[in-house]
């Protein structure tokens, strides 16, 4: 043990007493010492410090704790430690010691986050209004964009009612963006009391009991687990008997719980709920402002794309430009979930999902739908490009202006911690810059024998027919089946009527996303065999109708982690994505994981029978002066391709480095993968890959 904690706390830079350590746990079960062991060792991947003060604190917490709770907060610790750094984290790891006796007992049965996150994540995002997302912080809230929960939820000794418990705690959240409870300011309402936090409680509790009625309503089945959960609702005093009488009517708003503040601020005692939320006005505030113009220029964009396509489609256009242009929106409640009804310029329109998504988190922030977001826009108005999707430089990170707003961060995958960095790859979509040259016309003259040769396999491939026996209708007797009918009719049994044969074109349901390995090391003849071999699968594809997208990847460390736009899945094969082609070129790094992550979330978005995975690289994952070389880079690259393998995505390698059999198997499995020796190879190959893998 001393020899082991010699090596993982690197004790010859520090001062750490292994020996006492060691000898401490000398005096533990086998089991313990190993369980100990094997945490001071994942945690000194992340910092040797805090593995030491693991190391000290676990001794005496084992006998008293369950392991599964000692291990969350390890991760808890180490979670804090990426995002906030090492005085947090110590800071948090001390929290352990101050649990009492009691609380333990508790503690033991608690609800982990890791383990409800996801099964929550799925239940918000059934429920009416805005999309929320669901992240691990010190408590329970939310800013009307992201549901936070504690990283254990630990109020009863049951573990299923702890879980009931942070489920009533997101649908709290859920309505309190659903019901209009963040559609005030919080804390202007606050300052015009003496003290304004108590003011803010109170409110807070107001609002508790009108939306809890309002779940009572909506979710009849989570709001009995509610009563069964509740502590205090039998104990109201008078007063707050009264507010709650008044608050749980059905026409009950914020409106009626501002106008109870004042009376509710007198009262001398304040209720808090069980499942309660704290209230953060400052947090509300930032998001609902970053919010509002964004939704009302998007808004605005798109309901002038669509009186376009509404004008070009009638049979008299100038008709149309006699008068500017209007539109109407109506909400509803369809069963409790939002829906609108749209006029613009006096034709009803069904309005498309991210319209309607649109109208949905307009009406949540107002009540309503003012009528400045009603105009669409006018010519030149906005860059829905520039506005929506992208941050206005994404290359500002290098100097010196760089934040997270835009971008899109996703976990990686630490083997030796063996969980995930919450949160850890900060990931931006850029566009290949188009190259408007002859590479296009060029490649299909060098490869023009190639070209006729694809052409005609994928033509057969597509038009490839399927005889369908044993049919009620069809093109041809089916002579198994009719021989098999009449001795049936010789013995007395019923005859089958399903006597012929169909010829039946095979009908191809396939997606498949292309990932372009775009790092350094792409350089020279391997940029322009990818390019030709892009340009040879996409004339076949074009053929066959499959659809498919393009992305290249590269990254210098967590922080710049890059995926480049060349062809989307609803882009057309047309000059603009001929000309992206062209226009890759060598990047930076390999750091792989978070596009596997990302392309995986697009393909699983595409309503398809296969989803097909092809990654096109030169060398194993990579990355600048980072620990995502070696081992950990590709275990998390191994981790990415398993999450997508389990979403039913089947993934695929092809790859042009001669040593990639030390590591590819592990990562893809003995027969998902091929090594082409010559980079000449490539574009001649792909395309029958690419045959071979999807039929």
């Amino acid at each position: 043990m001393e020899a082991s904690l010699h090596t993982w706390l690197e004790t010859e830079f520090t001062y750490f007493k292994v020996e006492e350590l060691a000898a401490e746990l000398a005096r533990l079960a086998r089991d313990d010492q190993d369980f100990i062991l094997g945490w001071i060792r994942r945690i000194a991947s992340t910092h040797i410090t805090l593995a030491w003060q693991f190391g000290r604190r676990a001794p005496a917490l084992l006998p008293r704790m369950e392991r599964r709770l000692l291990e969350a907060w390890a991760v808890h610790t180490c979670d804090v430690f990426d995002r906030t750094g090492l005085q947090t984290a110590l800071r948090v790891m001390e929290q352990v010691d101050s649990f009492d006796q009691a609380q333990h007992q508790h503690d033991a049965a608690g609800a982990l986050f890791e383990d409800f996150a996801p099964v929550l994540g799925n239940f918000v995002c059934g429920l009416s209004g805005r999309r929320l997302r669901i992240e691990e912080g010190d408590a329970a809230w939310t800013d009307g964009e992201r549901i936070v929960l504690p990283p254990l939820v630990a109020e009863f000794p049951e573990r299923d009612d702890n879980f009931q418990l942070a489920k009533l705690m997101v649908a709290l959240a859920w309505a309190q963006t659903r019901f209009g409870t963040l559609r005030v300011d919080h804390a202007r309402i606050a300052a015009a009391y003496a003290e304004p936090e108590r003011a803010l409680s109170r409110l807070n509790a107001l609002e508790t009991l009108r939306l809890n009625a309002r779940i009572a309503r909506e979710l009849p089945g989570l709001h009995r687990e509610m009563q069964r959960l509740a502590t205090l609702d039998s104990r109201l005093t008078p007063a707050w008997q009264g507010f709650a009488d008044r608050l749980t009517r059905n026409e009950a708003s914020i409106d009626d719980s501002l106008a109870l503040l004042d009376a509710a601020y007198a009262e001398p005692q304040c209720p808090r709920w069980t499942g309660q939320l704290d209230l953060r006005p400052d947090a509300v505030a930032a998001a609902r402002a970053a919010r509002l113009d964004m939704e009302k220029a998007r808004l605005r964009v798109r309901l002038a794309e669509l009186l376009e396509e509404q004008t070009e489609n009638r049979a008299s256009p100038a008709s149309a430009e006699a008068h500017p242009a209007t539109a109407e929106v109506e909400p509803r409640d369809e069963g409790g979930r939002l829906d609108f009804d749209i006029t613009l310029d006096g034709v009803p329109l069904a309005p498309p999902d991210d319209v309607r998504q649109l109208l949905t988190s307009v009406y949540l922030d107002f009540g309503e739908i003012p009528p400045e977001y009603l105009t669409p826009a006018g010519d030149g108005e906005y860059d829905p490009n520039l506005v929506f999707d992208r941050p206005e430089d994404p290359d500002a990170v290098w100097h010196g202006t760089y934040h997270e707003k835009g971008a899109e961060l996703y976990p990686e995958w630490d083997h030796g911690r063996q969980h995930y960095r919450k949160n850890w790859c900060v990931m931006r979509e850029k566009t290949v810059p188009p190259s408007h040259d002859d590479f296009y016309r060029q490649t299909l003259a060098k490869h023009q024998g190639a070209v006729k040769q694809l052409r005609r396999k994928f033509e057969a491939l597509r038009d490839e027919n399927r005889l369908d026996r044993r049919q009620t209708q069809g093109d041809e007797i089916d002579l198994d089946a009719l021989i098999e009918a009449l001795a049936d009719a010789k013995d007395g049994r019923e005859m089958s009527d399903r006597l012929f044969v169909r010829l039946h074109r095979a009908e191809r349901n396939i997606a498949v996303a292309f990932l372009v390995d775009m790092s350094g090391s792409t350089k020279g003849w391997i940029n322009e065999a990818e390019r030709e071999a892009l340009i040879l699968l996409c004339e076949a594809l074009e053929l066959l109708g499959d659809r498919y997208a393009i992305y290249g990847f590269s990254g210098t460390t967590r922080k710049r982690c890059e995926l480049f736009r060349i062809k989307t899945f609803d882009e057309a094969y047309d000059d603009e994505v001929k000309a992206r082609i062209s226009g890759i070129r060598p990047q930076e790094y390999t750091r792989m994981g978070f596009a596997l992550r990302h392309l995986s979330k697009l393909l699983n978005r595409v309503d398809a029978r296969t989803r097909v995975l092809v990654t096109l690289s030169d060398g194993r994952p990579d990355d600048y002066f980072d620990v995502y070389r070696g081992e950990y880079g590709v275990e998390d690259t191994r981790m990415a391709l398993l999450e997508a393998s389990r979403t039913g995505i089947h993934p695929f390698c092809i790859t042009l480095d001669r040593e990639a059999r030390d590591y590819l198997p592990h990562m893809y499995g003995a027969a998902r993968y091929i090594i082409l020796d010559d980079v000449r190879q490539l574009p001649l190959k792909v395309t029958d890959i690419y045959r071979r893998i999807t039929t």
